[in-house]
């Protein structure tokens, strides 16, 4: 059954309505202070505290500084990397030798050359996008040829979510702006999603 993250928790509501929701990951974005989701280090601990021992915990970084993420993921507050930057090859290969955890990379999906990128990535899990938070879709046809297990993100919403599934078989699908409301979590959007990806 395809997976299902919820990303941009910030608030302590943020954690207690996917609690109630139980999606299998949610997403903390970390050090990136351009976005109103960004969560500093004490914010970071304070949540993973609250959240459900049954969903796992994702850091998103952009850019970050391999020895800073090597930090979190020592510190146990997170399951899983997610890498949305201009982080290359090189990175994610030293990254990978530096920590225990699974390192996902998202590829902006315009063509199909972003395709055969994201399809030759060391990275662990990639994670389809079209440029990240901006509640659009990409052209999912792009994705249909990619050999290997994807994220698929990019306007996802409660009422697209089940078609998305339905039609390429992603291995998880990963909402942001698509389960909010004035760019605030929404309780009903989360659990609506949910129960659409669960049936």
């Amino acid at each position: 059954m395809t997976q299902i993250k919820i990303c941009g928790l910030f608030r302590d509501e943020d954690v207690d309505y996917v609690n109630e929701a139980k999606p299998d990951m949610c997403g903390f974005i970390i050090d990136v202070p351009k976005s109103h989701r960004n969560v500093g280090a004490g914010q970071l601990l304070r949540l993973r505290k609250r959240l459900d021992a049954g969903i796992r915990p994702v850091g998103v970084f952009v850019n970050a500084p391999i020895g800073r993420i090597r930090e979190i993921v020592q510190e146990g507050l997170i399951d899983m990397v997610q890498l949305h930057g201009a982080e290359d090859e090189a990175y994610i290969m030293e990254l990978k030798k530096q920590i225990p955890i699974p390192v996902i990379k998202a590829f902006n999906i315009r063509s199909a050359k972003d395709t055969e990128k994201a399809a030759a990535s060391l990275a662990d899990l990639v994670l389809a996008d079209n440029g990240g938070g901006t509640g659009k879709t990409f052209d999912w046809g792009l994705v249909r040829t990619l050999d290997r297990p994807f994220i698929l993100a990019g306007g996802l919403n409660p009422d697209n979510v089940s078609e998305a599934v339905e039609s390429l078989h992603p291995w998880a699908v990963d909402m942001s702006s698509g389960v909010e409301t004035e760019r605030i979590k929404d309780r009903q959007k989360i659990l609506a999603a949910v129960a659409a990806v669960r049936g």
